[in-house]
């Protein structure tokens, strides 16, 4: 084993050691429970945010939520009118009044797929637009007291001196 090979070694086991070494520097604070606030945003959409105080997010999520629900209600109601229509026309009753004389069964049909799609599509982003908020409350709430001040700092900073040996500075400064 030649002499580099040992050091590079040495250098993957130290920084696998310092990567794997848990540093608790963060207070954890008793009275914001991530789980709790998960509960109340999928109880209700904006209470974990409210329970975090996080008030702001509150009409984005009703908001949010509100236009996907109005969208969707509104893309199954031209669906529905374009089904009936075609199922109108096509049941072989002469009493029947067709409302769309301007359409074929094909552009009915083609009419009837793209509402059915579009509001498949709102369904699904107001199913996102749910599990983000419950996934925004939960994260929000663990991030709640996260320490972003200058007081505690890590840097590692590797170097070569002048005899041509690698080495890893580990400087971890906190202050009081």
């Amino acid at each position: 084993m030649r002499l580099s090979d040992f050091y590079n070694l040495k250098k993957i086991i130290l920084i696998g050691l310092i990567l794997q070494c848990p540093l608790y520097a963060q207070n954890i604070d008793i009275y914001t429970k991530p789980k709790k606030s998960l509960i109340y945003s999928a109880l209700i959409p904006g209470a974990g945010q409210f329970y975090n105080k996080k008030y702001w997010k509150i009409p984005i999520i009703y908001a949010t939520m509100g236009s996907c629900v109005y969208l969707y209600s509104r893309q199954n109601l031209k669906y529905r009118e374009y089904k009936d229509a075609y199922t109108a026309r096509n049941d072989g009753n002469a009493n029947t009044v067709d409302y769309f004389p301007q359409y074929s069964n094909a552009n009915l049909i083609t009419l009837q797929d793209y509402y059915q799609n579009n509001r498949d599509l709102f369904g699904l982003l107001c199913i996102l637009s749910y599990i983000l908020n419950v996934i925004d409350a939960n994260i929000d709430a663990h991030l709640l007291n996260y320490n972003i001040n200058d007081n505690l700092s890590m840097h590692i900073n590797p170097q070569i001196n002048n005899v041509q040996y690698e080495t890893i500075n580990l400087s971890l400064n906190i202050k009081f």
